[in-house]
């Protein structure tokens, strides 16, 4: 199979393919394209090219651009960061809920009062509840083995994930909006979808408890931004830990940045070295089974963008 790398060329992922060999060429006489930017910089896609390898396991850019053409067929990254997004995620859960933000914002001993007195942690009886209970939320659940928490798994269709105490389909909290008020950690890993945009919204935070804390490292558009803020401004939650956002890059004058509450990384509970080092593996596997005539490990609908 003939294939490219654009905008940028990983040489780990490059070597991985024609070390099986596959044949690194020019866009025009591809057969995949594997593709590591964002829309501005997809290409036309000239005949020759049959599917589209992302590096990313989130499409939507790509979908809300319209580039997801139904011609060709389309495989993402979905699953293959589960452990370092899982591992960022517990962070941000263990930062905002020991109120590291905080003291880092006052830079005083001074805070040592508030946090004493305010300061949550997950081995005390916490119910977390993981919307998006996918690869990564798969892994999560691992990690909150130890510390004894009981786990709400939401997904798509109910269907029971292992190591969560219960599932439920997503429909459930919409149909009964109480059920937000269950968690003391609401963690988000969804696919941002048209049923999951701005699913987190000022009437959601309002049903949360205001001791619990909202985590996304999902996608930021799964949480109305300006809702967030009124919610941790008024102390209706008791703070978020935030990966992604809306917008992105987040501006850096913007008032969530200011808030004590808020503890913010800028999109990296993934990062660029763990990419290069796992993408050419699954680029390989899926090569495989896409000259073979099977569906691929991470392929996806174009038109559902999952």
């Amino acid at each position: 199979m003939r294939f490219t790398m654009l905008p940028r060329p990983w040489d780990s992922v490059v070597e991985a393919l024609t070390g099986a060999g596959h044949e690194h060429t020019d866009l025009d006489r591809a057969e995949c394209l594997v593709f590591n930017g964002g829309p501005e910089d997809f290409p036309d896609l000239p005949p020759t090219v049959r599917y589209v390898q992302t590096a990313m396991a989130g499409v939507d850019g790509l979908r809300e651009a319209g580039l997801l053409s139904p011609r060709v067929r389309w495989a993402n990254a979905a699953g293959l960061y589960a452990d370092s997004v899982a591992e960022g995620t517990l962070g941000l859960m263990l930062g905002a809920a020991h109120m590291y933000k905080l003291v880092t914002a006052r830079a005083s001993w001074n805070a040592a009062k508030k946090m004493q007195y305010e300061s949550q942690f997950l081995y005390a009886g916490k119910t977390v509840m993981i919307v998006g209970a996918g690869g990564i939320g798969a892994r999560l659940i691992e990690m909150l083995e130890p510390f004894g928490c009981r786990v709400i798994a939401v997904n798509r269709s109910g269907r029971t994930v292992a190591g969560a105490h219960e599932t439920l389909p997503i429909d459930d909290l919409h149909a009964d909006p109480s059920q937000w008020g269950r968690a003391d950690f609401v963690v988000l890993l969804a696919p941002l979808t048209e049923q999951t945009h701005g699913m987190i919204d000022a009437a959601v935070l309002e049903r949360m408890k205001p001791t619990a804390f909202l985590v996304n490292a999902g996608r930021g558009g799964l949480v109305v931004t300006d809702d967030l803020v009124d919610a941790l401004r008024k102390g209706n939650i008791a703070g978020a830990g935030l990966d992604v956002m809306e917008p992105e890059p987040l501006p850096d004058d913007h008032l969530l940045w200011g808030l004590d509450n808020c503890l913010i990384t800028p999109h990296t509970t993934n990062t660029i070295p763990i990419m290069k080092e796992r993408l050419g593996a699954l680029a390989v596997r899926n090569a495989e089974r896409y000259e073979a005539g099977e569906r691929m490990e991470t392929e996806f609908d174009p038109e559902a963008g999952y």
